[in-house]
């Protein structure tokens, strides 16, 4: 089956979070069918929303995996499988913006632009929880210089579906309102040791 180049957001700030995402990126590498492409540096960042938490540890993987049978069904397929990991982590529903064990999200899948509501149902009260099941390109990630710094670390002349220009650019834009500080890098991926090293 053909493969896709999908660009996976984690973020952690609850426990030892560094270890959660090294273990994290080799779950994701494990997926079936999976091929690991590439792993930011791991960066540190301020929480957005509520801000009386601890910093966010954030990174992003370079994921080659299945394009599916159909449209659509390979991001739909990849969401499942990351909502089963950070399950598996200890994923605790919180209020939106809040804390997070484990947190992946799905911000590039190949060329594919799509949006899959939420079913009815399945819809919480709670007027500021997204009512789409999945977006992709992400819809904030033009706005997080947490996602954009370590997004750019892996493919800075990318320019992801309908955006007006390259992953690089659009942080030099966004560095440039929050300010470069706004995210830290602490650590890069040691590829023979599996894991971030200083």
């Amino acid at each position: 089956m053909r493969t896709v180049r999908a660009y996976i957001g984690l973020g952690a700030n609850v426990g030892d979070a560094q270890s959660t995402l090294t273990a994290a990126v080799h779950a994701l590498a494990a997926l079936p069918g999976a091929s690991l492409a590439g792993v930011s540096r791991l960066y540190v960042t301020a929480p957005v929303g509520a801000t009386d938490q601890p910093d966010f540890h954030n990174s992003v993987v370079a994921l080659d995996v299945p394009a599916g049978p159909g449209r659509n069904t390979g991001p739909i397929a990849l969401l499942l499988a990351l909502k089963s990991i950070e399950r598996a982590f200890g994923r605790q529903d919180r209020f939106r913006y809040g804390p997070r064990e484990l947190d992946l999200d799905v911000l590039i899948f190949g060329d594919e632009r799509m949006a899959v509501e939420r079913p009815e149902d399945g819809r919480s009260p709670d007027p500021a929880k997204a009512t789409r099941l999945l977006e992709v390109p992400h819809p904030e990630a033009r706005r997080r210089l947490f996602v954009l710094a370590p997004l750019s670390d892996l493919a800075p002349d990318l320019v992801p579906p309908g955006w007006p220009e390259s992953v690089a650019r659009t942080r030099a834009r966004q560095e440039s309102s929050e300010g470069a500080s706004a995210v830290r890098a602490i650590a890069v991926w040691d590829v023979n040791l599996g894991r971030w090293s200083d």
